[in-house]
């Protein structure tokens, strides 16, 4: 009776899928990645809430931007962003701990936006100021969904973390010419061409690469 061997996949074939997944990870986490902080930077300057507060000529009108209601939104986008750029600088522990600085920036940028978006107290503060009364509170409140591109752009740069903490290892490196299996390696120097006294073209090519034909 014949004996059938399953045969194991070829160790190329799996480097060939790794590769591909690295480089669409790779792909995906610059992308999500600065798109998430540019949506996030975006939506900070926007309108977030608008209102009125009643002073002697009648309601007065009241808006507030997103970073009159949080700074911690576009805060994060930048270093989340900064992060973004950074984890290509860096290897094995230090990957991991940028791609979590990435993760934790998308995370806060949600969180914080998700807050500010039933967030009152910005504009309480201008109505104390335009009617000159401390116990002033705004009327007629209203949100708009700023704060809610705000978190979606910090869910993209969540994702672009997530991303980096789980392929990470699959990404290259900016050092990554001058390493080879994960340890640095030194540029092989060159060993000087043979010079043939006898031969003038090669004591004319020493001389062009800054060598002493005539040493021994």
């Amino acid at each position: 009776m014949d004996v059938v061997t399953a045969v194991p996949t070829p160790p190329r074939s799996e480097a060939a899928g790794s590769a591909r997944t690295g480089r669409l990870s790779l792909a995906v986490a610059l992308l999500s990645g600065a798109l998430g902080a540019a949506v996030a930077l975006l939506a900070t300057r926007q309108q977030w809430s608008e209102g009125t507060v009643t002073v002697a000529g009648g309601p007065f009108p009241l808006t507030a931007r997103g970073s009159d209601v949080t700074g911690v939104p576009a805060a994060l986008a930048v270093v989340g962003l900064a992060a973004l750029v950074a984890v290509f600088a860096v290897r094995r522990a230090g990957r991991l701990a940028v791609a979590g600085l990435l993760a934790l920036s998308g995370a806060g940028i949600v969180a914080a936006a998700l807050l500010g978006a039933s967030d009152r107290s910005a504009l309480n503060e201008q109505a104390a100021k335009a009617s000159g009364d401390t116990s002033a509170t705004v009327e007629a409140l209203s949100h708009t969904a700023w704060p809610y591109v705000a978190a979606a752009g910090g869910a993209l740069l969540l994702l672009a973390g997530l991303l980096a903490l789980r392929y990470g290892r699959l990404w290259p490196a900016m050092s990554g010419r001058y390493e080879r299996g994960g340890t640095a390696a030194r540029p092989r120097r060159k060993q000087a061409a043979r010079v043939d006294p006898d031969r003038p073209e090669d004591l004319w090519k020493a001389l062009d690469r800054g060598e002493d034909p005539t040493g021994a």
